[in-house]
């Protein structure tokens, strides 16, 4: 029997996985690195190891300081999570030579599916020879052969850019999980993204359970994900489960993996097998009534699986909560997490709680909303409400892209493919402020500030205060009267430091309100009090090109110079943050006068990296 578990991992899967082996009564052992020294997983652990070295590379990529810190603590079992070394080979042998359990498949397995150039000739598929794509064959995908997470992936669509697609995706690659082998294969347009969940013991059971589709993916990492895939008709579902129960048998699989597809014209077409336990795992979770982890635990012990899976029953979908900004080319953001809540009735797994930091070193994830409910429609409509009254109080994130996307047509009538956000981000994108609330923000200032209302027995000019929200300037004029606070086109029927109530045309509406420094919270809307004058200092020229994001210059376009000529969209600078690279391209067609930017240099979010003028 398994007494500790060292999970070798950070972050929401670590917390995840602890939480199930509380359930279990197995002690959990957190590992870190310098960075996560206070993070939320660290914290909940009953032990935790530190990590020596730089974050990633040299610590939860080191398979060799993870073993030892697992002898340190007592644990005697290893579980990888996902990401990092879960899929690696090596280090599930350096696991087991060591005594200890391996919570995953054999190692053996992990080599043939691990590398998807592999797992594609074990099916009986090969690659693409990336020096013989032609233009019959674009569009194409370069990949990753080791990881996942849209980590080392490049769509192409004319052969020119194929070389520095190659590059950036072995970079990428070698950055995140330290192989920087890629291959090529043919890109399907308007296909689904649709996986099988399997779960095998070392008896010979092999248990498919149900489908998914994860189609709604933005720089091919999935957003949205749900179980069961809806409109996958029963015989192509029997197709999927055979093909998957294929693959495990294949690699004599055991314990928790995925094997994914492309469905396109209602046929299948076979990706990769996963072998580790996915991000979405929830969903599965939700329909089937069951605990993966606590399954994958059971499995490594050696316990048999019921000679059939649990039925299904209802719908689940799941919701990837990132800090980014989807409007700004997905930009991750960093900062502190002021709070962080959801309603009753969905499931949160996260790895943060609030007033924690949000860092540049990992993936941009915040948590992962689960909705579970009798029927598709009504699962949608229960996670689309319960984010969109949650409270998330800190950096930019993509709430609003999920709600908007979860009650988009073409999701709610399950039309939806991998190439639904390069239809309508735009869309999703548009700002829609509420035009209430930079008011209710300065009259709950103006009441936090004024124990005593401020007013006086001769009328005065109204009192200005300014706001930035969704990107524009709003100035809003309020006045302290007799009978309280007072603004014109509405009633405030009441105002303190928290809430904020107006009535407008007969109508009441509340707004909660929440600041920390400059930040302000009015309900789902985020904004930024402006200082009543601004700093000259902080203009910038036009065509100023500023970092997004903090982060490491990684790269800039061969040539570039001040003084050259560079055309609207072209690619000048590539940053690298949380272990995925970001270009930034000319704004328009103009002279390069400015160039502060070099390969290796540390940058911080709004520092002048170049400038483009424009005739």
């Amino acid at each position: 029997m398994i007494s500790s578990v060292l999970v070798a991992n950070r972050g929401e899967i670590a917390c995840r996985i602890f939480r199930t082996c509380r359930e279990l009564g197995i002690r959990t052992v957190a590992v870190y690195s310098d960075a996560d020294a206070d993070a939320l997983h660290t914290r909940v652990a009953d032990t935790a190891v530190r990590l020596p070295g730089a974050a990633p590379a040299g610590t939860y990529l080191r398979g060799d300081r993870i073993v030892k810190a697992a002898l340190a603590s007592g644990a005697d079992a290893v579980h990888p999570g996902y990401g990092f070394l879960s899929e690696n080979d090596g280090f599930a042998r350096a696991v087991v030579d060591a005594g200890l359990t391996w919570i995953g498949p054999p190692p053996e397995a992990i080599e043939a599916m691990a590398s998807k150039t592999r797992a594609k000739r074990l099916m009986g598929l090969a690659p693409l020879d990336a020096a013989e794509v032609t233009e019959a064959d674009l569009p194409v995908l370069v990949k990753a052969a080791a990881g996942g997470g849209g980590r080392g992936m490049r769509i192409v669509r004319r052969l020119d850019e194929l070389p520095d697609a190659l590059e950036g995706a072995r970079a990428e690659a070698a950055s995140a999980f330290g192989d920087g082998e890629v291959f090529v294969e043919p890109y399907l347009e308007h296909g689904r993204h649709v996986e099988v969940q399997i779960l095998a013991d070392t008896h010979g059971t092999v248990w498919p359970l149900g489908t998914r589709d994860c189609s709604l993916q933005r720089r091919h990492q999935k957003v949205v994900e749900e179980a069961p895939a809806p409109g996958i008709g029963e015989e192509l579902t029997k197709e999927l489960h055979a093909l998957s129960v294929r693959a495990a048998r294949a690699v004599s699989y055991v314990g928790a993996g995925t094997v994914e597809f492309l469905v396109a014209d209602g046929r299948a077409h076979f990706l990769e097998m996963n072998t580790r336990l996915q991000v979405e795992h929830p969903v599965t979770e939700a329909v089937f009534g069951l605990d993966l982890v606590a399954g994958q635990i059971r499995v490594a012990e050696g316990h048999a699986l019921e000679s059939d899976p649990p039925r299904p029953r209802g719908h689940a979908i799941e919701a990837r909560l990132y800090a980014e900004d989807p409007a700004q080319g997905w930009a991750p953001q960093t900062g502190t997490l002021h709070r962080l809540a959801v309603p009753d009735g969905v499931r949160l797994d996260t790895g943060y709680t609030d007033g924690d930091t949000i860092g540049v070193h990992y993936d941009a994830m915040l948590a992962k909303v689960v909705a579970h409910a009798p029927t598709r429609a009504e699962a949608i409509r229960r996670l689309a409400g319960a984010l969109e009254s949650a409270a998330i109080h800190g950096p930019v994130t993509n709430r609003d892209l999920l709600v908007r996307s979860l009650r988009h047509e073409e999701f709610t009538a399950a039309r939806m493919d991998t190439g639904f956000y390069d239809r309508h981000l735009a869309g999703l994108t548009e700002p829609a402020p509420d035009p209430y609330a930079p008011l209710a923000a300065a009259l709950a200032d103006a009441r936090s500030r004024s124990r005593f209302g401020g007013w006086r027995n001769l009328p005065s000019q109204p009192q200005a205060k300014r706001y930035e929200m969704a990107g524009e300037e709003h100035e809003v004029r309020y006045r302290h009267t007799r009978l309280g606070l007072a603004a014109d086109g509405v009633r405030v029927v009441h105002a303190d430091a928290g809430l904020v109530v107006l009535e407008v045309d007969g109508v009441r509406r509340k707004f909660e309100v929440c600041r920390y420094g400059d930040q302000v919270h009015v309900n789902t809307v985020r904004l930024t009090a402006l200082p009543r004058f601004p700093d000259p200092a902080s203009q910038l020229a036009p065509g100023s090109l500023v970092a997004p994001m903090p982060g490491t210059v990684v790269k800039i376009a061969d040539g570039l110079t001040e003084g050259a000529t560079v055309q609207a969209g072209q690619g000048l600078i590539w940053l690298e943050a949380m272990k995925m690279q970001h270009q930034i391209s000319a704004p328009a067609t103009g002279t390069l006068t400015a160039l502060h930017a070099e390969p290796g240099r540390q940058v911080e979010p709004g520092m002048l990296l170049a400038v483009v003028q424009t005739p």
